[in-house]
Order: C-alpha cells, then sequence, then structure tokens
C-alpha cells in the first residue's frame, strides 16, 4: 500500500488540504459595517469552503485505503481532482469580497498543490491499471 506511488500523493493531497486549514490563501481588507478590517482567507473563514475542504480529506484518506480495488480508486481520485478544483474556483471567488491592495500568500502554494496531487495520484492508479491488464493479456 505505502509502496505505491499513489498512495504517497493521496497522502500529500490529504495532508495540503489539511494546511489550508492553517495557513491563509489570501490576506487583506474587508468591510465590516463600513470599516475596513484585516482579514485572512483559509479554509476555514466560509462554510463552504470548510465543508470542500474536509471532504477532500475524507477522499484522500478513503482512496488511499481502496488501493485493492483500482477503478473504485481511480473513480474516487477523479472526485478529489474534480472537487479541489472548485474548491480552487470558490476561493478565487470569495477573494473578490476582499478590498484591493491585498495579497496572495506563500501559503496558497497548498491550496494549488490538492489538485496537483489528485492528479498525479490518478495518473498512477491508471498505469498500474493499464499494467495489470496487460499482465493479464499474457495468461
Amino acid at each position: 500500500m505505502i509502496q505505491r506511488q499513489q498512495t504517497l500523493w493521496l497522502l500529500l493531497a490529504g495532508v495540503a488540504a489539511f494546511l489550508t486549514f492553517q495557513y491563509p490563501f489570501y490576506t487583506g481588507d474587508i468591510l465590516k459595517e463600513n470599516l475596513p478590517v484585516k482579514e485572512d482567507l483559509d479554509a476555514a473563514s466560509h462554510l463552504g469552503l470548510l465543508l470542500m475542504t474536509a471532504v477532500l480529506i475524507l477522499i484522500a484518506l478513503i482512496a488511499i485505503f481502496l488501493f485493492k480495488e483500482r477503478k473504485t480508486q481511480l473513480r474516487t481520485t477523479i472526485v478529489g481532482l474534480i472537487i479541489s478544483v472548485l474548491l480552487l474556483i470558490l476561493y478565487f471567488s470569495r477573494v473578490s469580497n476582499y478590498q484591493p491592495g491585498g495579497h496572495f500568500t506563500l501559503t496558497c502554494i497548498f491550496a494549488f498543490l490538492v489538485p496537483v496531487s489528485f492528479g498525479l495520484a490518478a495518473r498512477g492508479i491508471y498505469k498500474d491499471q493499464k499494467l495489470i491488464k496487460s499482465l493479464d493479456k499474457l495468461r
């Protein structure tokens, strides 16, 4: 299980998604009662971000333990990839609520690392599936 490359990618996706709770994606001023207030945008700052990030962590962990069922693991990983892209879209839509002059933080890399990791895991699962099919043809 751990010796498979896609398991490490899925683990990285789960850890990166968890780190988005700790570190901000964007920092800037937001208007509250007509006064600018400095606020960080992270996974816990909005209910939609919170739920989607929690689902991503759960999907990554479930996909790790589906190593015996490659088709199901591939489907689960692709669902995780789609949700992580939707999460990035939600992050950028939330950034538009901030006043001009804010900035993306260096730790926004964690949010971008999640779909990349899911994509690389899906590629590894697909290659394993292809290899098993070619070995079955030889039997």
